[in-house]
């Protein structure tokens, strides 16, 4: 299903982020909405260390592989 939001480019320093803490292929499965609103919500921060948290928040979660913007979710 196309997204109606509009489609967040993949920053390269999260790729490598996704990619060092052995995350990307949990980030790949998940729901292309999942993908497009972390990268938009990360994206938004005003200041680096509200990115970074974001960021941080966003490899916990996908390492934990039940969590999605602090909701609970499941595969």
């Amino acid at each position: 299903m196309p997204l109606k939001r509009p489609i967040q480019p993949m920053p390269p320093d999260i790729q490598v982020r996704l990619q060092a803490h052995g995350v990307r292929a949990a980030y790949d499965v998940r729901p292309s909405y999942q993908r497009n609103d972390y990268l938009a919500w990360i994206a938004r921060a005003k200041r680096p260390e509200t990115r970074e948290k974001r960021v941080v928040q966003m490899l916990e979660e996908l390492e934990g592989g039940t969590r999605y913007m602090k909701m609970k979710w499941r595969a």
